[in-house]
């Protein structure tokens, strides 16, 4: 059994419910257990120009579920909530990324793990410092929380890219 942990953002319909709904549709999977989750975050879109802000959090479990099948179920879900992959980093009803799957590293031509750009992304370092702050990545071996403090130095308005919802 292994932990892990998934990227969640959603920047169309109502995001802030379908984030809920979708986590808690997650916190039901068969073969999963231990769930946490962090707070939900508001954050600037990364890609086409135009877009509404997204909504992220993250949630963590323990699984016995293997990457691939893990994958398979979360496009699964995405798919129950409406999403369609047509523009990339496009907008979208429902993103589940799995960002790590225990110490595993896998690079393959349908999953990689973990995600490459974690340490890129404030969407994803936000709710994964709070959720898992001591995390380390298991290619960088760097915990979360220092993985989006760095973000943070590097990005001239980090407010404006990521900032925590009130509850």
């Amino acid at each position: 059994m292994e932990r892990v942990y998934i990227g969640i953002g959603a920047n169309l319909g109502c995001p802030r419910e379908i984030i809920e709904a979708a986590i808690a549709v997650l916190e039901q999977m068969d073969d999963t257990w231990e769930h946490r989750r962090s707070s939900l975050y508001r954050t600037a879109p990364v890609g086409p120009p135009g877009q509404p802000d997204y909504v992220n959090a993250a949630v963590s479990f323990v699984t016995d579920l293997s990457p691939a099948d893990l994958l398979s179920r979360l496009h699964a879900i995405e798919a129950d909530f409406g999403r369609e992959r047509t523009i990339r980093w496009g907008p979208r009803t429902l993103d589940l990324d799995l960002l790590i799957h225990g110490d595993r590293i896998i690079d393959g031509p349908t999953l990689t793990v973990p995600h490459p750009r974690i340490q890129e992304r404030g969407f994803v370092l936000a709710p994964l410092a709070e959720l898992a702050p001591t995390l380390r990545h298991p290619i960088l071996h760097e915990t979360a929380d220092a993985l989006y403090t760095a973000w943070r130095a590097r990005t001239p308005d980090t407010e404006a890219a990521v900032s925590e919802l009130p509850l």
